[in-house]
């Protein structure tokens, strides 16, 4: 074995840990090197194009149930307790810790240090220690990694236990089952087992940033971001589905980051050094630099097929249809630089209202801005998921990352309202469901015209264009959009049946009063 990749001195590279008398521990080895160990071990296969691909096995997304945060004198008032961060007693979370522990300290393992903000002023240190190469060349590419001078004597600010192998034993650990993605807040500690969803590495350090940055006044987000040439910066907030990939990727914009963002007074700033893209049905024309990211060596491919002769096969979904790429940013040819930008000129929420009701684009005030933020909506169509019925079903995800949220969503609500109130900032709500009718009758809003709109906020014409109020959520449509017929800005001409429009409509407005009040209360995310 080279100098390279020879394992180095425990005693240093685990600091912080509490782990002592491993074997063999491999640290901040460079991608060639992991996938050498990766594909030596069995853990992972070499494609035809030299992508790294990994099965999860079982899970094959987050264990969103098994997700647990330590109930801490010092947090406890301040964490949103519920189904999305359940509390768990610090004895047992000691009781996992040391159990992991010793399981990780018996046999080989890598380690890598890296980053998460790539604002200095704002950057967390994170290292991570799991058994597996394919896992550590995953967070190499996810997170910003250091130089080699940044490297020497780094001491972490957090860190990351990651044993995909361990069966927890949820009796004495206090868990639900043998997986676990745990959180101590006053350790400054993540500790996960029982899931080789490599997921679960990337969201961790998300809950951790979004727990740390309000604090700070910086408000993290659940968002892509890209940059025009004259500086101005567009935000792209959307559930699965609603097209914020596809829509923030623009040749003529330079991407920021596609998924974990923080708003501060200098400006955005991505947290991450790398893309995971969802790639089951990718389409080479349609998501050309995707493609070529996802098809080279030094990415890493999870649940992704492999058919004869090692060439990826994209359309199987026999697995899971969430099968994902994990790559650096830098290959991506389309970047912003440093993954930083200024303030945000236009903000641009997501939806795809499978109601029908929503306008294609809607100017929201400070208030309503808030109000859709918090509410993090659309909706899942009827029949392309077990156990929903003959109407659309309603999605609500505060903040659009509820799931990340260890704070209650009314702080980050508030953050956002802040940053809309103190700038030359505009936020819009742009639908790109179903227009026509409900999802069955209506028609699927036209990506032309949602270019189009996209084209006008952007380029600066809509905003002073003349608007006209919308009754039933209050919003404000534009009378005009070049290339948009008229009758595709205002929902309600677009139906054949206006009474049928309004009773749609009134019962989505219905849904989105009691999730509101119900998180206004304390409820949980849906």
């Amino acid at each position: 074995m080279n100098n390279a990749t020879a394992p180095q001195n425990a005693c240093d590279v685990l600091a912080g840990t509490g782990l002592k008398n491993v074997p063999e521990v491999f640290a901040n080895l460079k991608a060639a090197e992991l996938v050498e160990h990766s594909v030596r071990r069995g853990e992972a296969r070499l494609s035809a194009d030299g992508a790294l691909v990994a099965h999860t096995g079982e899970h094959t997304g987050r264990s969103v149930k098994d997700k647990f945060v330590v109930d801490e004198p010092s947090s406890t008032d301040e964490v949103w307790w519920g189904d999305i961060n359940q509390k768990l007693a610090p004895a047992q979370f000691q009781r996992l810790a040391d159990q992991v522990r010793g399981y990780l300290a018996g046999q080989p393992l890598f380690t890598q240090d890296l980053y998460a903000g790539a604002d200095p002023a704002h950057r967390i240190r994170v290292r991570l220690v799991t058994t597996n190469a394919w896992q550590a060349l995953f967070a190499r590419n996810m997170f910003i990694r250091p130089s080699d001078a940044e490297l020497e004597g780094f001491e972490p600010d957090w860190v990351i236990l990651h044993a995909p192998g361990f069966e927890v034993d949820a009796a004495t650990c206090g868990v639900r089952s043998s997986t676990a993605v745990t959180l101590s807040l006053d350790q400054r500690l993540v500790v996960i087992a029982g899931t080789q969803y490599a997921g679960e590495i990337k969201k961790s350090i998300f809950t951790v940033m979004n727990w740390l940055l309000p604090a700070k006044g910086v408000m993290p987000m659940h968002c892509s971001a890209n940059v025009g040439v004259d500086g101005d910066v567009a935000l792209f907030f959307g559930l699965s589905g609603t097209g914020k990939t596809t829509l923030s990727s623009d040749r003529a914009r330079p991407l920021i980051g596609d998924d974990e963002h923080g708003w501060s007074d200098e400006g955005v700033f991505n947290f991450e050094g790398g893309c995971y893209a969802k790639v089951i049905d990718l389409n080479q024309e349609a998501e050309p630099d995707i493609w070529a990211a996802s098809h080279r060596f030094g990415v890493v491919l999870e649940n992704v097929a492999i058919g004869s002769g090692g060439a990826l096969d994209l359309t199987d979904s026999s697995q899971t249809e969430n099968t994902r790429s994990c790559y650096p940013l830098d290959f991506v040819p389309n970047i912003c630089p440093g993954s930083r930008a200024g303030q945000p000129r236009n903000v641009i929420m997501l939806t795809a209202d499978a109601f029908g009701v929503l306008p294609p684009v809607a100017k929201l005030t400070p208030d309503q801005a808030m109000y859709h933020f918090i509410s993090g909506y659309t909706a899942r169509i009827a029949g392309t998921e077990k156990g929903l019925g003959r109407e659309p079903q309603a999605t609500f995800s505060p903040c659009f990352g509820g799931p990340f949220l260890p704070r209650p969503p009314q702080v980050y609500g508030e953050l956002l309202k802040q940053r809309l109130s103190s700038g030359d900032v505009t936020c819009w709500l742009v639908n790109t469901g179903w227009t026509g009718g409900a999802y069955g009758v209506g028609k699927r809003m036209s990506l032309t015209h949602t270019r189009a709109i996209l084209a006008a906020i952007l380029g600066g014409g809509l905003i002073g264009g003349e608007f006209e109020a919308e009754p039933l959520f209050g919003l404000s449509l534009p009378k005009a959009v070049e290339g948009v017929p008229a009758e595709v800005l205002d929902p309600v001409r677009s139906w054949s049946d206006s009474a049928e429009y309004e009773r749609t409509a009134r019962h989505l407005l219905s849904l989105f009063e009691k999730n509101y009040t119900a998180l206004k209360a304390g409820g949980a995310a849906g």
